[in-house]
């Protein structure tokens, strides 16, 4: 079958992407991505919150042992999912559905594979990876228990997000949100009853995330085989060489960010012990303290994910659209917004750490007065973040895909490992805290460089008419 092609016109009517106010598109499509983002984060936070009460300390850092195999999980889900989303809104807003659901067939196909594989690999090399992954002798079995189960659920994980990001371009946020919710309520109830009506521990809150990822996965299966505008169909799902490679390219920035999490996450996690063990503050709880930090990171950098990825489907269809001004409309409110977000956070961080740190169970006084240090130290940057992530996802969704995965690189790759390593020879276990907000903040500027250039191209686009 050749490709369907849906006039400008018509295309215009029937997609509201091209002709529906963009506050109203942007709060849409944004808020149940955000919402969808913040679940997929509050499967690990929910997991330590009743970890820490029921486990203690040492169970929380097994599950910051294990968080790199949910990074590497997300780089490849985004890699696919990302990449087929940003690439189906640029076909979509061209009138090329058959091309935008042959991409949805292929993710599928390839999501699947990718998540078998990469769960063999995991189990083939099980305990080196912990170790790698920062794993000490008095947390191993800790670790083992946790990530051997989790890793039972990475093909369903990798579904639920990959279609999470296609459901939002197929005009059905609020699908993509409720999948994720329907996942996050069950994870809730079930954890409390395994960890501490069934005393099963970190193995009950790693059986509690797996059952809630199927059943999200299961939900979004449902939708694109039986409600969704694109459909899963079985001649789309024998994978295209030439179409897989041009989605996972604009997919690449997200896998780049992701990946480069996975990789900072073993860096830190290794130099936590290292330089923890060297101080008072012990190597343990430096895991422990600055693994509650990063998941209140997680919280807060997803809520700016979720606004950019609101935006990318608006974006990139008004991009093949030829729209340039509800292309501009979209990058700046939505910036807007992410900013205002990131500020709160910033407060809610620096201001007010203790009681952040109090939702996941209390510690000793060492162990409480590093994680406030660490929570007002190593977020200080955070209110830049959102022009970064925004900007970054502009870049994806309007197919640039090179300038968005070097810019993507900026904070991890390219400034916070090297300032990780560099830092602490100096600095000691402080050294660590400051890499963070010299980091965001460099970075941010940066990208600001860019996303300035960015705006005068879009004007004379607008301009030029």
């Amino acid at each position: 079958m050749g490709e369907t092609t849906i006039s400008k016109q018509q295309m215009d009517t029937d997609n509201p992407l091209g002709r529906k106010p963009i506050g109203k598109l942007l709060r849409s499509f944004a808020v149940p991505s955000v919402v969808s983002l913040l679940v997929n984060s509050l499967y690990n936070i929910v997991d330590q919150i009743f970890i820490g009460q029921g486990v203690g300390y040492q169970g929380n850092a097994a599950t910051t042992v294990a968080f790199p195999i949910v990074t590497i999980v997300l780089s490849l889900s985004m890699l696919i999912g990302a990449g087929g989303s940003a690439y189906a809104s640029i076909r979509l807003g061209e009138g090329k559905f058959d091309v935008a659901e042959k991409v949805l067939g292929n993710m599928m196909t390839i999501l699947i594979v990718a998540g078998l594989a990469l769960c063999g690999i995991c189990f083939l090399f099980f305990e080196p990876m912990l170790r790698l992954f920062g794993a000490t002798d008095s947390i191993m079995q800790y670790a083992k228990d946790y990530a051997g189960i989790t890793l039972l659920g990475v093909p369903f994980m990798m579904i639920g997000t990959g279609l999470s990001n296609m459901a939002r371009t197929d005009g059905s946020p609020k699908m993509a949100m409720l999948s994720m919710i329907i996942g996050a309520i069950l994870n809730t109830i079930l954890d409390p009853i395994y960890i501490f009506v069934f005393h099963w521990g970190v193995k009950g809150a790693a059986i509690a995330t797996i059952t809630s990822q199927i059943l999200s996965a299961v939900v979004l299966i449902w939708y694109f085989k039986y409600k969704g505008n694109m459909r899963l169909k079985k001649k789309y799902l024998k994978p295209e060489a030439k179409l897989i490679m041009a989605f996972c390219a604009l997919g690449i920035s997200s896998f780049i960010v992701q990946i480069a999490n996975t990789l900072l996450q073993v860096i830190l996690n290794n130099s936590l012990v290292y330089y923890g063990n060297a101080s008072t503050v012990g190597g343990d709880v430096a895991l422990s303290a600055m693994g509650i930090v990063l998941k209140v990171s997680a919280i807060l950098i997803g809520i700016n994910i979720g606004i950019g990825t609101g935006a990318q489907p608006i974006v990139g269809f008004n991009y093949g659209a030829r729209k340039p001004k509800r292309i501009k409309e979209t990058y700046l409110l939505s910036v807007k917004i992410a900013t205002i977000c990131s500020v709160v956070g910033w407060i809610a961080c620096v201001f007010f750490p203790e009681y952040l740190l109090m939702i996941f169970g209390s510690g000793d006084a060492n162990f409480m007065d590093f994680a406030i240090k660490s929570m007002q130290v190593y977020m200080f940057g955070i209110f830049i973040s959102g022009i970064q992530i925004v900007s970054t996802g502009y870049f994806q969704a309007t197919g640039q895909a090179l300038k968005a995965s070097v810019l993507s690189m900026l904070r991890q790759i390219i400034l916070l490992i090297p300032l990780i390593v560099v830092f602490p020879l100096f600095l000691g276990l402080d050294g660590i805290l400051l890499a963070g907000p010299v980091a965001d903040i460099a970075s941010g500027l940066i990208v600001l460089f860019f996303i300035i250039k960015e705006m005068k191209k879009l004007n004379l686009w607008i301009k030029e008419g």
